[in-house]
């Protein structure tokens, strides 16, 4: 039996990508029974767009400005106002798939239906940088186990009633409250199922200040929601003793622990450098020795973003949190 799906979303300041996602929403296969979005207080015309969009579309859409609101209160609002019993959420700066909605919804119609869709992302490049940057930091599909996989708000669906028992999106938290959200969600013993064909498509970040800035963000919501606190334990080791140690053994003691620095940093890239190789075909070598030259600059660049970001949430968390049970088991 079709269910009523809504589609939700939150944006600020997208007015470069917008359109993308908007025209995306009214190309599915499946169209969805309503759109949602909310703005939080854009200032670049995007809320704007948004509006004539809403006049002019073909399915019913609805924008709610909420200026202030972060993306955890934005998508609770979204789905506080949408009509469906099937809850499809994206993010601006998202170009979606023709089929994303459709395949993201058809679990819910078979005989037996879970809870939580998850659906799936890839990078839509449009530098050597960008494309570097995606294959250094985001998994590729055959990397993702669909028993365990916690999807990104960008491409998820979920049953809004299962939003409303768990209390929705943990609003004390700016960044990784989708991550809280499916971790919450699995506690509480939701069943998810994984949609591999829901597809969406973003762009990395174009340069390393905004990538910095990007896994800074991310470090302080893992600090503020203790999430991975011995990965970060692992990364704080790795190079304030570990790696130090192996250098001054080179150093003063024999050069053969060189050895162990270059297989040590080769490990780090050997999974990159696997997402990686699809790229670099038709590049020049020119180009693929850029290429490789940027993944060991991004990976360093991203885990000191992490180790400086990471205390800044810990402190937030041993000042201001609320409990959070699931961290003992989130490493």
């Amino acid at each position: 039996m079709a269910r009523r799906v809504s589609v939700i979303a939150t944006v600020l300041n997208e007015a470069e990508s917008i359109e993308a996602l908007l025209g995306s929403l009214v190309e599915q296969t499946r169209l969805p029974d309503e759109v949602v979005i909310v703005d939080g207080g854009s200032t670049d015309g995007t809320l704007e767009r948004l509006q004539a969009f809403a006049a002019r579309s073909p399915v019913p859409v609805r924008v709610l400005p909420r200026p202030g609101a972060n993306i955890a209160a934005g998508r609770n609002a979204a789905i506080a106002a949408a009509q469906g019993e099937i809850i499809a959420s994206t993010d601006a700066g998202v170009r979606l798939e023709r089929t994303w909605l459709e395949h993201l919804v058809a679990p819910f119609e078979g005989a037996k239906p879970p809870d939580v869709v998850s659906g799936f992302f890839v990078p839509e490049p449009r530098s050597l940088f960008e494309r570097v940057l995606g294959a250094t930091t985001l998994p590729m599909m055959s990397e993702v186990n669909p028993q365990t996989f916690n999807p990104s708000s960008r491409s998820v669906a979920f049953r809004r009633a299962a939003w409303a028992a768990i209390g929705g999106y943990p609003e004390w938290l700016d960044y990784c409250e989708d991550l809280v959200f499916d971790f919450t969600l699995r506690d509480a013993g939701y069943i998810f199922a994984f949609a591999p064909g829901a597809i969406a498509h973003f762009r990395p970040r174009p340069n390393l200040k905004a990538f910095f800035k990007q896994y800074y963000r991310y470090a302080r919501g893992d600090g503020k929601a203790d999430l991975w606190r011995y990965r970060h334990l692992v990364r704080y080791g790795t190079y304030g003793l570990a790696g130090p140690g192996v250098i001054a053994l080179a150093l003063l003691h024999h050069p053969a622990w060189w050895g162990v620095f270059l297989a040590g940093l080769v490990g780090m890239m050997r999974t990159p450098w696997r997402r990686l190789r699809p790229w670099l075909k038709g590049l020049s070598v020119t180009e693929r020795l850029i290429a490789l030259g940027w993944m060991p600059i991004i990976r360093i660049v991203g885990d000191i973003a992490k180790m400086v970001g990471y205390p800044v949430g810990v402190w937030w968390r041993w000042r201001y949190a609320p409990q959070a049970p699931w961290s003992k088991r989130q490493w």
